[in-house]
């Protein structure tokens, strides 16, 4: 049995450790990391197909033909980004890799040609081209797809050739 002394002990000591907030209690800490990774995105739309430069139907003649196709990018806003275009599958023989007004060719698959230029402005002063070249067209992403004309032109004459359907594959390649 315990003393009343002891009893008394007890019980100060008790209401000792409830009126000592964390006393007799341990501690500890630990830390962590918040963090996002904001990215980038561009990509040519995947609802919205390029366009071809069509020239149609045309008769054999001295008047140069024009047309427009497009492509459509998606980039998030603020997004920098470049387009390039190849010289497509058929350049003219000894064409470098610097695009020129006339330096690519549609073919027939029979060895006749048809030159033709490509270019980002309606004027037709910047050839289309690849970016390393300095002919990439240059925009920056909305967060919402973007029409980027593609303005073709085929030369005064070019036509003069033999019947049949010509045409060639160009590759854009997106930057960004």
């Amino acid at each position: 049995m315990e003393s009343p002394r002891s009893t008394i002990v007890s019980c100060l000591l008790a209401a000792a450790c409830v009126l000592a907030p964390g006393a007799g209690r341990g501690q500890d800490t630990e830390t962590f990391q918040v963090r996002i990774t904001i990215t980038e995105s561009c990509a040519f739309s995947t609802s919205t197909s390029a366009t071809d430069v069509d020239f149609g139907t045309v008769p054999r003649s001295t008047e140069p033909a024009d047309a427009t196709g497009s492509l459509v990018v998606d980039c998030t806003p603020g997004t920098p980004f470049e387009i390039g275009l190849d010289n497509g599958l058929n350049p003219a023989t000894g064409a470098t890799a610097r695009a020129t007004a006339n330096n690519r060719r549609m073919t027939d698959g029979n060895g006749n040609y048809i030159p033709y230029g490509l270019w980002y402005d309606a004027a037709h002063t910047n050839p289309w081209g690849a970016p390393e070249n300095g002919q990439a067209y240059a925009g920056t992403g909305t967060g919402e797809g973007q029409n980027i004309p593609v303005y073709g032109e085929v030369p005064a004459g070019a036509t003069d050739v033999p019947r049949g359907t010509y045409s060639d594959t160009v590759t854009a390649t997106l930057t960004f």
